[in-house]
């Protein structure tokens, strides 16, 4: 009797970490592979915004770098983890 009622207090955590699990983890690992796709899928010629909100065209892509054409004759190179959006998707 008495591990039926040690098994029964079990019972509310389990069920608050599968509501955890549904609500928070769940998702975000789930944004998180979409965000890698699309990072892996840039390609020269796109219009991106980065996550600081500087807009530009992709000239060129390197393992961890992209190079963005900012102005007509600007370049910067930034992390592919800066790139936040795709400009079209976004629009």
């Amino acid at each position: 009797m008495n591990s039926n009622a040690s098994f029964m207090q079990l019972i509310p955590f389990a069920a608050v970490a599968l509501i955890f699990y549904f609500l928070l983890i769940r998702p975000q690992q789930k944004q998180q592979k979409e965000t890698q796709k699309m990072l892996d899928a840039l390609k020269a010629g796109d219009r991106v915004i980065t996550r600081g909100g500087m807009i530009g065209v992709i000239t060129a892509v390197r393992t961890d770098e992209v190079e963005l054409e900012i102005a007509k004759g600007v370049k910067a190179v930034f992390t592919r983890s800066a790139v936040g959006a795709i400009a079209s998707a976004v629009n």
